[in-house]
């Protein structure tokens, strides 16, 4: 254009004129690749490999304010195209892919796999829970003492155990107040695998059966004026278990028939309390209660070493003499206990005339359900006929053939074997995937009849699976570790400005968050976005009076609309916010660490340096915003906290406990943010409301969401089955209204089909 107006310009002008064309690969092998390594892979200078999950543009930022260390930083435009590159070479999870590719990995069975698939091993299916929705136990109300049925005069069902009488009867014109007697039965829904503690304090005669022929609680023969009596006994998350409770009121004393119409009656109650692991006591909810009975079942009870959580869920993935250890104690054990009840469980009786086969019988289905898949001839004579032959006797061949097959890697792993994934296979995918178990009849029917080989099979069954408690209890485990609270943390305040903040007022919170998660998470919806957005707190009486809504000091817990703006959704919630913050203030840093990391899904740096919060005392007149922002303004701590601090500084609306406040030091609260998304965009927020918005609708939390509940489910990386599996899920997760239920169901299946064509091998 230049030389047809006649212009004529030197040679190195007119190349000077030209856009300076930037090769992103030049670059970093110039300036980079001495500290990384020349394909990222870590140097000298940084041992680490450049692999993370930042974008394009997100990396070109980062590269821009903090590459090279130091005060001169890479050129912007130098940094775009560095980032570029690196970005298709070896940092995005394709390329990694591509460079590494990620492979299904070796895995024992988790703890909780390992207890509940023994249970269902011993206690042969027994159902996870009554069909009838729960609504408290039958209660049968007698008018004697001794639970005699022609003296029955009321038959219902109570929602709770909590009865004071007084000097009277349930009924004082029917029933004798000196000599009456009661008797609740029923199951009990176990809501999180750990050891229970009962608790009944009553004036009378009482006993409790929970999962057992014996009673945890005997106190028919009372010592002194005690009132009060301890059992524990050890439940799985999300069984139904037997329950039963006995209640006797009676005159104290040597009986004397001339005088007892004329001695007074005396005092009657009777509470059922319980502690739920790492839990505090409280009434034993509604909720949980069952009028259907629940047969008793086997729980493990030996003590295991934790599996391996480093990679934010948890791995069977470590091999430990501790370990090994516990599974040779937790088979004997086992094994003791199915001998103990061999007859019970095989449906026959010691003077049976077939009583070996059918003991027999048993161990050869004991087997085949441990291996999930039917057994050669070879495996029955080795773990079954070899074992009966040589033994002294039927206890001590049951005895062997169960404790052989716990100790088996067939039992103990599950990627054992080569190929695509049978039937059988899947089954068990499912079952662990789904429930943390072993395939119940079912699966196992289907898995036989070949009706688990299209996807729209798998997805009938896990359509059925994921309606159970069992896939409850993993989804709440999974959401419990997602926010952080899976450690049932102690939460300390102030009592000088939050006197009535205690440990009651923990354990109510922590009831608060799991009601608004079930409803939420798990309602018929399970819509991602509403879990985000719901303005509906979960209070009882005492929380209402603490965060200033009114309903009766003795309310149970009910779902609340909280005014518009000052609560919206999971963020917002009480317990989380109490959680995430310190002793006398909020703390924008943990709260904007728990949302980038956790629902953002981006990785963060630790701190340079031990972090320790200046004190409001040095600054008294700063508010929290004020004092954070001062700490965090060098540069060393700004690159994280440029992402933490607009997130964290949303929420200070909230302070240490969660209650809403305007003002902070006299001066109006400043609930400004903002958070440069993956495409480089800046998103700006007014406060937590625009925030919850953010994370309902985003892309990028739902792709974060999606990543780690596979992770959770699987126990494998999304990578390990292919590059295209995340971003098709990412789809289906839209295409299904944000349903966490579907997602569940979509994981299984992508997980499961036979056209996967991954295996530890290959």
């Amino acid at each position: 254009m230049l030389m047809t107006l006649g212009l004529a310009l030197p040679v190195d002008a007119h190349q000077k004129s030209r856009p300076k064309t930037i090769d992103g690969a030049a670059v970093f092998k110039n300036r980079c690749a001495g500290c990384h390594g020349d394909k990222g892979q870590g140097g000298d200078g940084y041992s680490k490999p450049l692999i993370g999950k930042l974008s394009a543009p997100e990396l070109a930022n980062f590269i821009k304010k903090s590459m090279p260390p130091g005060t001169k930083k890479c050129p912007a435009d130098e940094a775009d195209k560095v980032a570029q590159f690196m970005f298709d070479a070896f940092y995005s999870p394709i390329a990694q892919e591509r460079n590494k590719p990620a492979r299904i990995a070796l895995a024992r069975l988790t703890v909780r796999q390992y207890r509940n698939a023994v249970a269902d091993l011993v206690g042969n299916y027994h159902a996870a829970s009554p069909s009838q929705a729960p609504a408290g136990l039958h209660a049968q109300y007698f008018n004697a003492r001794n639970f005699d049925q022609k003296t029955k005069l009321i038959d219902r069902v109570d929602p709770e155990i909590k009865f004071d009488f007084g000097n009277q009867g349930p009924d004082p014109a029917k029933f004798d107040a000196r000599n009456f007697s009661i008797m609740w039965d029923g199951s009990i829904l176990a809501p999180d695998t750990g050891e229970y503690e009962f608790v009944i304090k009553s004036d009378q005669a009482v006993r409790l059966f929970v999962n057992g022929g014996q009673p945890i609680i005997d106190g028919f023969i009372r010592s002194g004026n005690q009132k009060e009596f301890h059992g524990t006994v050890t439940l799985l998350g999300g069984r139904a278990y037997y329950m039963r409770l006995e209640f006797s009121k009676a005159t104290q004393g040597v009986k004397d028939e001339k005088k007892e119409n004329e001695r007074p009656p005396g005092h009657a109650e009777i509470t059922l309390m319980w502690r739920r692991p790492k839990q505090a006591l409280e009434v034993v909810p509604t909720r949980f209660l069952y009028n259907q009975w629940s047969p008793n079942g086997f729980v493990v009870t030996t003590p295991f070493p934790p599996d391996d959580r480093s990679m934010g869920y948890e791995r069977g993935n470590a091999v430990s003499k501790s370990w090994d250890d516990a599974v040779t104690s937790a088979a004997i054990e086992t094994a003791n206990y199915v001998a103990d009840h061999r007859f019970e469980l095989s449906g026959t009786k010691e003077d049976d005339p077939q009583v070996k086969d059918k003991l027999t019988q048993y161990c050869d289905r004991f087997v085949t359900r441990a291996f999930r898949s039917p057994i050669d001839a070879g495996t029955e004579r080795l773990y079954v006929k070899k074992q009966f032959d040589s033994a002294p006797n039927l206890e001590t061949a049951v005895k062997r053939s169960v404790m052989l097959t716990l100790m088996s890697p067939r039992f103990l792993y599950r990627e054992i074997g080569t190929g695509q994934k049978d039937a059988y296979r899947i089954a068990a995918d499912l079952s662990f995937g789904l429930w943390d178990t072993l395939p119940d009849p079912e699966l196992e029917r289907a898995a036989a009849n070949g009706a688990l080989t299209t996807s729209e099979q798998i997805t009938k069954q896990a359509e059925r699976m994921v309606r159970d408690p069992r896939a409850w209890v993993k989804l709440k485990e999974f959401l419990l570790l997602w926010l952080k609270v899976d450690d049932v943390p102690e939460i300390v305040k102030s009592p000088k400005l939050f006197p009535a903040f205690d440990a009651n007022t923990t354990d109510d919170l922590r009831s608060s968050l799991e009601l608004f998660l079930e409803n939420t998470a798990w309602s018929e919806a399970s819509d991602y976005r509403q879990m985000m957005m719901s303005p509906t707190v979960y209070l009882n009486g005492e929380l209402a009076k603490l965060y200033g809504v009114n309903l009766p000091a003795d309310a149970p817990f009910q779902a609340v609309q909280m005014d518009s703006g000052k609560r919206t959704g999971l963020i917002t919630q009480p317990y989380i916010l109490s959680r995430f913050a310190y002793l006398e203030t909020s703390s924008p840093i943990h709260r904007g660490v728990l949302i980038v990391r956790n629902l953002l899904g981006k990785t963060l740096n630790p701190p340079p340096s031990a972090f320790a919060p200046d004190p409001v005392s040095l600054h008294p007149n700063l508010t929290t915003r004020e004092r954070v922002a001062l700490q965090t303004k060098p540069e060393m701590c700004n690159n994280c906290h440029g992402i933490i601090n607009p997130i964290g500084f949303t929420l200070e609306n909230y302070d240490a406990i969660g209650r809403w406040r305007d003002k902070e030091n006299g001066k109006p609260v400043d609930d400004s943010g903002y958070y440069r998304n993956r495409t480089g965009n800046m998103v700006k927020f007014s406060g937590s409301a625009d925030l919850a918005k953010y994370l309902a609708d985003s892309d990028e939390c739902h792709d974060a969401f999606i990543e780690k509940l596979f992770l959770h489910l699987v126990k494998q990386p999304v990578l390990a089955y292919g590059p295209k599996t995340l971003p098709t899920l990412e789809q289906s997760f839209a295409q299904n209204s944000f349903s966490i239920r579907k997602l569940m169901v979509e994981i299984m299946v992508a997980t499961t089909a036979r056209d996967v064509g991954r295996t530890p091998d290959k």
